[in-house]
């Protein structure tokens, strides 16, 4: 509120910030030297700040997939926590209209935004690998082509229902998560009515029979870590371990360890 007053008096003009290069914010500074000597009057001491916004860490990143097959688009959207929503949609209506890569693209783009505003976001960074479409969202470039005024024209007024987009262009070799969304879209039939739910992505780094744990015939009263302690302790086997059962315990055990007395 004492910056919007103080600047009450002063007629100024807000435009769009263009990119700068670096050595342009250098030079000004230089051209401009402060003496040791000089008093810097600070009107807005730190004490006085309340509260300090920055721009959300959501991340989205969008890709479009044309082959043979159909045509796809695939959206990523990347918490500020790290979790991954993903989205894929195959676009069913290239029989009925023309379809070109740059409509797949528009598409994409459209999805992404959308997406996030379902979502509540309103700042973000968005990271693509269409150089095109990112160049015209800027308004860096026109649009010539009729067939994409449109798609133009409903991307601009998605973009006005945020109070903050970055635009990044990534190499597609940054860009295969979603890329592989779209492929995947343009290249599965999906019959109508038919719900295909999240896709659940996990990374396994152990041998999935080195979860086994026989049931035991009878119990003697032992913990089932017994015989992964004695062997990291004494390196000792089970009576009736066989090869088979000393080569499972040796690769169980490289997950623990043992501190003090506790596995």
């Amino acid at each position: 509120m004492r910056w919007l007053v103080l600047l009450t008096e002063f007629d100024i003009h807000y435009v769009t910030k263009k990119s700068i290069r670096e050595s342009i914010v250098v030079d000004h500074l230089a051209s401009l030297p402060v003496s040791d000597g000089r008093v810097i009057d600070d009107d807005f001491p730190d004490e006085d700040v309340v509260v300090v916004t920055s721009l959300s860490s959501w991340r989205i990143y969008f890709d479009g997939a044309a082959n043979h097959s159909g045509y796809g688009i695939g959206v990523l959207l990347i918490s500020p926590h790290g979790d991954h929503i993903s989205r894929s949609v195959c676009l069913a209506f290239s029989d009925r209209h023309p379809t070109t890569n740059n409509i797949v693209e528009y598409e994409a783009c459209i999805l992404r935004l959308e997406t996030a505003l379902q979502l509540g976001i309103k700042q973000m960074e968005v990271f693509g690998d269409s150089h095109m479409v990112l160049r015209q969202i800027q308004g860096e470039w026109k649009t010539r082509d009729v067939k994409l005024r449109s798609y133009h024209a409903y991307l601009e007024l998605l973009v006005g229902r945020f109070d903050d987009l970055r635009y990044t262009n990534v190499p597609r070799a940054q860009n295969q998560f979603v890329d592989a969304l779209a492929t995947l879209a343009s290249i599965i039939d999906i019959l109508e009515n038919i719900v295909v739910r999240p896709l659940l992505i996990e990374s396994r780094f152990v041998l999935a029979h080195c979860y086994l744990i026989g049931e035991a015939e009878f119990d003697d009263g032992l913990p089932w870590y017994h015989d992964i302690y004695k062997f990291l302790r004494l390196g000792a086997y089970p009576e009736a371990a066989t090869a088979k059962d000393k080569r499972a315990l040796r690769q169980l055990a490289t997950r623990f360890m043992i501190y003090g007395e506790t596995l």
